[in-house]
């Protein structure tokens, strides 16, 4: 996959990258667990619904369920059920390889981090799926902040873990919540879906 269109442009003093849709080729995974997970509790998941609602968390996820379609889905029993099926499929997800090759190309160079609105055990399984986890300072996760995307919360700890101002930093991101939180951390942000459109001629 080409790297062009996603290129960091200078200046930048540290990269920081999304996980799920960014680093990792994980939606078909979550998609697959969420189905499980639902219908085990008589919920059937529309897929354009879900795929809407990229980059959000599983907690969230489960409450926005509950809000819009009146569902009374427990929160905790519905979020250990679908992490333990994703935790199951980890290996199984692959490397988007035109993002984690600017990653590789990176490291030594400069600080960088995974700032992910997913879970730290989903998140640190995929990473050791792939085989990225070495390239990182840091992982800051949704466990790590008192909110998640698409407040600025997981960029601007990452940022100060890395020991970098905010605006020096180039975030990675492939969905509107995760460019959102960035903009609102003062981060320029790359959005990695360009690729797609790119491949689809549409670039």
């Amino acid at each position: 996959m080409n790297t062009k269109p996603i290129l960091p442009q200078p200046p930048y003093a540290a990269l920081i990258f999304d996980c799920d849709g960014t680093l990792a080729d994980t939606m078909p995974i979550h998609f697959q667990t969420w189905t499980a997970t639902l219908r085990s509790f008589g919920v059937e998941l529309n897929e354009e619904w879900f795929f809407k609602r990229n980059g959000i968390s599983a907690k969230e996820l489960i409450r926005t369920l509950n809000s819009e379609f009146g569902y009374s889905l427990d929160e905790k029993l519905t979020f250990v059920d679908k992490q333990r099926r994703y935790i199951a499929l980890a290996h199984t997800a692959v490397e988007i390889q035109a993002v984690a090759d600017i990653a590789r190309s990176h490291y030594g160079k400069v600080p960088m981090a995974v700032a992910s609105g997913g879970h730290r055990p989903l998140v640190e399984a995929t990473l050791d799926a792939i085989g990225l986890r070495y390239l990182f300072d840091t992982v800051v996760t949704v466990n790590d902040v008192a909110q998640g995307k698409p407040a600025p919360d997981i960029f601007l700890l990452a940022a100060k873990r890395l020991g970098v101002a905010p605006e020096e930093c180039i975030v990675y991101e492939d969905s509107d919540g995760g460019i959102e939180a960035a903009n609102r951390a003062l981060m320029r942000v790359i959005d990695v879906r360009v690729l797609w459109r790119s491949e689809a001629g549409t670039f």
